[in-house]
């Protein structure tokens, strides 16, 4: 999956960047509380977008 479809996926779920990292943008959900990093590679593998969706209270 390209960073951007997921990082559209969060935004349009209502979660907000918190802050830049090293290597990972940590992202929140404000509904939830939940905090998951998101990598700064071009591609993200699908089990990783999964699990971040899912943590993140997106995805069930």
């Amino acid at each position: 999956m390209k960073r951007t479809d997921l990082i559209r996926q969060l935004e349009q779920a209502g979660c907000r960047l918190l802050r830049h990292g090293g290597r990972h943008d940590i992202y929140i959900n404000p509904a939830t509380g939940q905090k998951q990093p998101v990598p700064r590679h071009k591609e993200v593998d699908e089990h990783v977008a999964r699990h971040i969706l899912k943590h993140l209270g997106i995805m069930k």
